[in-house]
């Protein structure tokens, strides 16, 4: 089970979600949301982490030469992008994960690793919100469940979905842009405990 902790914004929230076990790190490149980081700080954060955990750039209608800069300076894994961004303009060299907002319908376009399903809204990501989950069920791809997971529902929607990968943000902080430390670690073990892939 891939299990992803998104909004990092500082290293002692990178360091705790790592020694949790987390397997990959959200960094937020959209200036708009309240979890936006620099290239650069991100960058600091991500030196300081063990190699084996994953590095995803978030990304919202980013160019894909805008992308290349932003992975070569923080040293990005995965590019996960929330926007509009068409099936032919996604960036090479780096793996990709697109996400959709509960409507999976058009993913077959698109030459990605994985696609994260995540509840709607008009803002991009870290909204808290679930969604009716059957909506992921079946879709022959590599699934990463997102949308207002925490340590208390993780388990039931791995097992209704039997997802690739879960990805949790804002009901893991005590404010927006700062993890809970606790809650991140029963989250990271209430997922694992699933053995789902």
């Amino acid at each position: 089970m891939m299990v992803k902790i998104c909004g990092i914004t500082n290293a002692d929230d990178a360091l705790a979600a790592a020694a949790a076990g987390a397997t990959a790190l959200g960094f937020n490149f959209y200036p708009p949301s309240p979890r936006f980081i620099q290239p650069e700080a991100a960058a600091r954060i991500i030196e300081g982490l063990p190699r084996e955990v994953w590095k995803v750039g978030v990304f919202v209608d980013m160019l894909p030469h805008e992308i290349a800069r932003v992975q070569r300076i923080a040293a990005l894994d995965v590019a996960q992008l929330h926007g509009d961004e068409p099936p032919d303009q996604l960036p090479s060299g780096i793996r990709v994960w697109k996400a959709f907002r509960i409507d999976a319908a058009g993913l077959e376009a698109y030459r990605a690793e994985a696609f994260l399903l995540d509840a709607p809204s008009d803002v991009y990501g870290g909204t808290g919100r679930t969604f009716d989950w059957t909506k992921a069920v079946g879709t022959g791809r590599k699934i990463i469940l997102a949308g207002g997971l925490d340590e208390d529902n993780v388990g039931a929607a791995i097992r209704q979905v039997r997802p690739w990968g879960v990805d949790a943000c804002s009901r893991l902080e005590s404010a927006p842009g700062r993890k809970d430390h606790a809650r991140m670690a029963r989250f990271v073990q209430a997922a694992s405990s699933e053995n789902c892939e």
